[in-house]
């Protein structure tokens, strides 16, 4: 037997090489794992419809069904995904993209370039990505297999945020783009390794192999190159309370836990029957509602700043300074071409006094500031607990407002409703995509700056990175000046395995194609 399923398994080996390519579908009968994995998931999602919501939980399940014309390799490189290539005309205002051919969509239509057009005119039109940025483009078709974009002035950074693995740019049947309500879409059908089968409120999601997916052949980095659907079936639980992923990922009742508390990490390293994984995971902060309150004076946002200690923060947080670094710059060193030392002098300064002086000038009136929390993420939680502690080390009356994270997301769009939350940012590829930058994002907080808005246009029309970067010193600059939000430090994450699994990758969140399950 062990003969036989050795010479199967190189069988396997050698229809892979041969049949995943561009122009032939990845069989089910070629799979070598099947079965099904159980991943603990912190955090709920608002929606499975990635145009909709910056939230990680809808991105990390969304991207195993939808795929995109371009994405991210494991070094934030472009490449293509549902583009067989791309072409960026000389003077920057044309790029062409040339379908593959064959791809299927899950509910067995063959995609057309119809549905490429009618996919990106949705995402321009949607999202605070398309709409600051791509409002007077457009997308149209070039023949059956080619979708042209077209913008007024050059957009250098454009390819970047098509590949944006946060608000995706998917594709989808033109119908169903055709059908979205206020909701979004009311059919979860992509192209991706695993299609979506079942969501059950507060218990899970279920996806399912797709059996005529279509895999590139090459080599597999981050959302790029190869992917094969190993798995029958994943199921995204939810679980939300952090002990409960914990000892589930310990008996076994769960294959992937992710958000594992940091002070759990060294009691779960003794156990040979499980992994631990732990990536870089962008950072924490405290968002501002710069809309109603306090915090519509730069100057409050400036006392803040001043006061806060954010080695305490992060060793709350994170429990070992492992898992975090004390980092000031939105751009980490690895981002050799965007790394910037500008305004490092504002940094966890951890003064109080001078906090006091700035929030008397501020005209703060001991009025109560009410910070959103969740403890679906324990190291926002961690965070806003010792910032309480902070700020009313300064003389300020705190209030924590603890719910589930769906409920935090729809709380911080209510200007009314607080007068800062605490969330997470991935570490992103171009300055344009952090969306606390942009007044025309109108993401929650409502960023209001010329300056910003200006400096980020003079990196995204430059004609050279050495142009862009010299706009992004000064972009980081104003960031410390405006403060739309306060940056703690890098941070980690621990996503833990048992040990049969094997093949999970981590770019801005966990990838469960290519995995397999001994």
């Amino acid at each position: 037997m062990k003969k036989i399923s050795f010479f199967l398994l190189i069988l396997v080996l050698v229809f892979s090489l041969v049949g995943c390519s561009s122009g032939k579908k990845t069989s089910s009968k070629e799979s070598k794992s099947g079965g099904e994995i159980k991943v603990a998931y912190n955090a709920q999602p608002p929606t499975l419809d990635p145009l909709l919501t910056t939230a990680v939980v809808t991105r990390d399940i969304s991207r195993h069904i939808f795929e995109t014309l371009v994405t991210f390799n494991q070094n934030f490189e472009v490449k293509p995904m549902l583009a067989e290539s791309f072409e960026v005309s000389e003077d920057g205002k044309k790029i062409t993209f040339n379908l593959r051919k064959d791809i299927t969509f899950h509910n067995g239509e063959e995609m057309t370039v119809e549905d490429v057009v009618a996919s990106m005119n949705r995402w321009k039109d949607t999202t605070p990505l398309g709409k600051s940025y791509f409002p007077k483009a457009t997308f149209k078709a070039d023949g059956d297999n080619a979708v042209v974009l077209e913008m007024p002035e050059r957009l250098s950074t454009a390819l970047a945020m098509l590949a944006d693995p946060g608000q995706a740019a998917i594709i989808t049947p033109k119908e169903v783009n055709e059908g979205v309500t206020e909701k979004g879409l009311t059919e979860f059908i992509g192209t991706g390794p695993y299609k979506f089968v079942e969501w059950k409120a507060d218990q899970y999601v279920q996806l399912e192999k797709f059996k005529d997916y279509q895999s590139l052949d090459t080599e597999s980095s981050g959302l790029a190159g190869k992917k094969e659907a190993f798995l029958d079936n994943i199921y995204f639980q939810f679980v939300t309370d952090a002990s409960t992923r914990l000892s589930g990922i310990q008996t076994g009742e769960y294959d992937i836990a992710n958000a594992i508390p940091f002070d759990n990490a060294e009691q779960l390293e003794t156990n040979k029957d499980i992994t631990n994984h732990v990536d870089h995971n962008g950072f924490n902060g405290i968002v501002f509602n710069k809309k109603e309150g306090i915090f519509k004076d730069v100057t409050a946002r400036q006392a803040i700043n001043a006061a806060l200690d954010q080695e305490a923060i992060l060793m709350s947080s994170f429990t070992n300074e492992n898992f975090y670094e004390l980092e000031h710059s939105l751009m980490i060193k690895d981002q050799l071409d965007w790394y910037s030392e500008a305004g490092k002098d504002q940094y966890n300064q951890n003064d109080k006094e001078k906090a006091k002086k700035l929030l008397k000038e501020a005209g703060y009136n001991g009025e109560e500031i009410v910070i959103l929390a969740s403890r679906d993420y324990e190291d926002h939680f961690n965070a806003a607990v010792v910032v309480q502690q902070e700020l009313e080390k300064i003389g300020m009356k705190v209030k924590l407002d603890v719910y589930d994270w769906p409920t935090v997301l729809q709380k911080r769009e209510d200007p009314t409703a607080y007068d800062m939350f605490i969330t997470g940012f991935p570490t992103e590829p171009i300055p344009a995509k952090y969306v606390f930058l942009d007044s025309a994002n109108e993401w929650p907080g409502w960023s209001n700056s010329p300056e910003m808005d200006e400096l980020l246009n003079q990196i995204n029309s430059a004609a050279s990175q050495e142009e862009a970067k010299k706009y992004f010193d000064k972009l980081q600059e104003e960031f410390y000046s405006y403060l739309p939000i306060i940056k703690f430090g890098n941070k980690t994450t621990i996503t833990t395995t048992r040990s049969n699994i094997e093949g999970m990758g981590f770019l801005q969140g966990v990838i469960l194609w290519n995995v397999e399950k001994k």
